[in-house]
């Protein structure tokens, strides 16, 4: 099987580089893999670390029909003359494209997997538009993976595709790996001198937000509940990058953000581990998710978590054990919720407590790794069955 190609995809080296770390270092010892997508030192990295091969083919992430085209292209003839027999996409973009070109191509496994859909969000003519682009792609894929029961249901109710709908594992892509993401694996000077540095006291309650600081991600109901909480010693720590050409937020929030005493933003940042150690709480009020990685780090971590009654994140908190849940777009039951958890010491307390068995005992890294692999072998055993 070691000489057996399989190519994981996704439209940005990001997405390889986070979602699917340690995933690829892994499978290579079971495969001659190539990791594939736009060019970026994430792809470097990718390659350096999980000691595989790469291939760069630039891919953009919104709708660009001429350099869609020609991504579709030299993937088509990308696969042509490597002969993969497993090409397995992640990211919308990046599954339209290579689903198409793989079956051009005629690679015999062609899978993606969902980690979240975009057209549920969506209205009228482009959410028709969406539903339209998943359906080729679930046309085109011999086999479709939702990352969680949520995805799954979208998938099936919207009509998207006749074909068997397989959650791998307990839906997550990756797993976490409970080692990594621990109080114990960083030192305490190191989590008091990023306090320090960030000028945060030793009584000042902490929420934090780790993602993309985008309208998507609720960011501007998350500030605006945030400025009308009316509590003493209580700060806000953003980390993540703004996206203002794909996403902008709301002026007044930006404002907010760069003017509010007790509003820290630190950027994107290489390890967020240090950053959810200063933390009590985790505010994650999304529109939409797959599965979202950040959740179920902050609860490795110990964190209770506020999120979102959407996909992924009501599958990972269960309300009122390791965090609560509430509707999205909904700044006054945000602040409700921020209120409650951070002068309720016992409820919090409770929360805290369930936060990382909640995780560990559901999420560990290598159950979703073997999953995936037993996958492979599945469909190469029923491949090599049809071709008898």
């Amino acid at each position: 099987m070691h000489n057996t190609k399989l190519f994981r995809i996704s439209t940005v080296p990001t997405s390889l580089n986070v979602l699917l770390k340690g995933q690829l270092a892994f499978l290579q010892k079971h495969f001659e893999l190539t990791a594939v997508s736009s060019a970026g030192a994430g792809l470097e990295e990718v390659r350096e670390r999980e000691k595989v091969k790469t291939h760069a083919i630039a891919m953009k992430r919104n709708i660009s029909p001429l350099n869609d085209v020609m991504s579709l292209l030299k993937l088509y003839f990308y696969f042509r003359r490597e002969k993969p027999l497993i090409v397995h996409s992640i990211t919308p973009k990046a599954g339209l494209l290579s689903m198409i070109a793989a079956k051009m191509a005629g690679v015999p496994i062609r899978m993606h997997t969902y980690t979240g859909l975009i057209f549920p969000s969506k209205t009228g003519l482009m959410q028709r538009m969406m539903i339209t682009v998943d359906k080729l792609l679930c046309a085109c894929a011999t086999d479709v993976y939702p990352e969680g029961k949520g995805v799954k249901k979208d998938l099936e109710s919207y009509g998207i595709t006749q074909k068997p709908l397989k959650i791998l594992a307990n839906g997550n892509v990756n797993g976490i790996d409970l080692d990594h993401y621990s109080l114990q694996a960083l030192s305490l000077d190191q989590v008091k001198k990023l306090r320090q540095d960030l000028e945060i006291a030793d009584n000042d309650f902490v929420f934090v937000f780790v993602g993309r600081l985008v309208k998507d991600k609720g960011i501007n109901e998350l500030v605006q509940a945030f400025g009308e909480l009316g509590l003493g010693n209580v700060k806000l720590l953003l980390v993540g990058p703004f996206e203002s050409k794909l996403d902008p937020l709301r002026t007044d929030t930006l404002k907010n953000i760069k003017e509010h005493p007790d509003i820290i933003s630190v950027g994107l940042q290489k390890d967020v581990r240090p950053y959810f150690a200063i933390s009590d709480a985790l505010a994650f009020p999304s529109y939409r998710e797959g599965f979202p990685n950040v959740v179920m780090q902050a609860g490795a971590m110990e964190l209770p978590a506020i999120v979102t009654n959407i996909n992924g994140c009501n599958e990972i908190i269960q309300e009122g054990v390791n965090g609560t849940v509430i509707p999205s777009k909904n700044v006054e039951a945000l602040k409700i919720a921020m209120r409650r958890i951070v002068t309720d010491e016992v409820y919090r307390l409770f929360l805290k407590k369930n936060a990382r068995p909640m995780i560990a005992s559901r999420y560990q890294q290598k159950p979703v790794w073997e999953a995936l692999l037993e996958e492979y072998r599945q469909l190469m055993q029923r491949k090599a069955g049809m071709a008898n």
